[in-house]
């Protein structure tokens, strides 16, 4: 049994790691993922090692246009130093295929409503949840996630507090609108 929750109010896709995200109105979600997210990743021209928004924050403000040679002509000049997009074997996630956040949670984030040894920082999640006052997607750690087709076990929230992580069970394709339903806990 699932209550329904909420619903999507914006879809995000971060094409290039490290990079701005681009806001889609669907996405096919697979096992790795959004399709297209974190595709690729930006790596120093002369010595081919990585180069990350924690060590680079001025990425963060650069949003990748899908055009490879433009954003490294972009990056470049930003950055003040060569670097190149490399196209990644597999998604560049750090902990999980999807990270979900509701704006209630961003909204407090912004004012300074942040738990103890939490961030505000852009929380860079794929999908902006609408959920009702005072729901709290951290309590969904261990349950079910149903949107459309797409069904996602959500398994942990992120070091940084701002919303859940979850990983997919079922593949489908999300739409902005979409109903966001979730599993009554299991009984333990």
């Amino acid at each position: 049994m699932s209550d329904v929750v909420g619903s999507i109010a914006q879809l995000t896709v971060y094409p290039v790691k490290s990079l701005g995200g681009r806001a889609v109105a669907e996405a096919r979600v697979s096992p790795a993922g959004l399709a297209g997210d974190r595709a690729w990743r930006v790596v120093d021209a002369t010595t081919g090692e990585p180069v990350t928004v924690k060590g680079t924050p001025a990425m963060a403000g650069v949003v990748a246009t899908g055009d490879a040679e433009a954003d490294t002509v972009t990056l470049t000049e930003v950055l003040g130093r060569p670097v190149r997009l490399e196209r990644a074997a597999a998604p560049q996630v750090d902990s999980a295929a999807v990270h979900l956040v509701s704006r209630a949670a961003v909204a407090g984030a912004a004012a300074g409503r942040v738990p103890e040894g939490c961030s505000a920082d852009d929380p860079r999640a794929n999908l902006l949840l609408d959920l009702p006052e005072g729901a709290d997607e951290r309590t969904w750690v261990g349950r079910t996630v149903r949107i459309g087709a797409v069904e996602l076990l959500v398994t942990r929230t992120p070091k940084h507090c701002l919303g859940v992580y979850a990983d997919v069970r079922q593949p489908g394709t999300v739409r902005v609108g979409d109903r966001v339903e979730v599993a009554a806990p299991q009984p333990g």
